[in-house]
C-alpha cells in the first residue's frame, strides 16, 4: 500500500513538473513572441521633429503607396514638361528634369516642339504655359496610364485653353534625387492638344 502511493506521488510528481515545464515554455515562447511584435511595430514608428516637437508618423506598406506615387509621378512630369516661361534658361532647366522622369519618348516629343519653333514663339510672344491636371488613369494590369488635363497659354493680350490628353506606360525604377518615386514613365505621346477657347484679355 505505501508502495502504490510513492508510486502515485511520483507520478503526480512527473505530471506536475512536466506540467509546469511546458507553461513555463510556452510563457517564455509568448514573450519572444509578443517582444519581436512589438520591436517590428515600433521599427514602423517614425519621429518627426516639427519646431523641436516630436511628432509620431507612421510608417506604411510601399505597396500600398505605390499607385499614389504613379499619380504623382506622372502629374510632376506633365507638370515640368509643360510649365514654360518666356526664359530660355528656365525652360531648359523645367525638360532637363521632366527627361530624369521618362525614357526617350519625352526626349522626341522636346525635339518636335522644338523644331516647330514652339518654344521659340513662347519666348518672343513673351507667354505664359502652365497646365492644370483633371484625372489620370491606371491600369495596373498593364502599367499604363492616360492623363487628362488643360494646357493654358497666357499670352499678352489672349488667353488660350488647349485640350492636353496624353498616355504613356510606367514600371519601376531604383529611387533617385532626380527620381524620387522610383517610376519611369515610358512610350509617351500626346493624344490631343486641341484648341478648346481662345479668349481676349481685357485691356484697361
Amino acid at each position: 500500500m505505501l508502495i502504490k502511493n510513492i508510486e502515485q506521488r511520483i507520478k503526480i510528481n512527473k505530471v506536475v513538473s512536466i506540467s509546469t515545464i511546458a507553461f513555463a515554455v510556452f510563457i517564455v515562447v509568448a514573450g519572444f513572441f509578443f517582444a519581436y511584435r512589438m520591436i517590428e511595430d515600433s521599427r514602423k514608428s517614425i519621429y518627426i521633429l516639427d519646431n523641436g516637437v516630436p511628432v509620431l508618423a507612421k510608417q506604411t506598406d510601399v505597396l500600398l503607396n505605390r499607385p499614389v506615387e504613379y499619380k504623382a509621378q506622372i502629374e510632376l512630369f506633365h507638370r515640368l514638361f509643360f510649365t514654360l516661361a518666356p526664359d530660355d534658361a528656365y525652360i531648359k532647366d523645367n525638360i532637363q528634369k521632366s527627361l530624369y522622369l521618362i525614357d526617350d519618348s519625352g526626349k522626341k516629343e522636346y525635339t518636335n516642339l522644338k523644331e516647330k519653333g514652339f518654344y521659340n514663339q513662347i519666348i518672343a510672344s513673351s507667354s505664359m504655359v502652365s497646365i492644370h491636371s483633371d484625372s489620370i488613369l491606371l491600369n495596373m494590369e498593364q502599367k499604363k496610364f492616360a492623363f487628362f488635363g488643360k494646357q493654358m497659354i497666357t499670352r499678352k493680350l489672349s488667353v488660350i485653353t488647349r485640350k492636353l490628353i496624353t498616355e504613356g506606360y510606367f514600371d519601376d525604377i531604383i529611387r533617385s534625387p532626380n527620381n524620387p518615386h522610383g517610376v519611369m514613365l515610358k512610350n509617351w505621346r500626346i493624344l490631343d492638344n486641341e484648341e478648346i477657347s481662345n479668349q481676349t484679355k481685357n485691356s484697361y
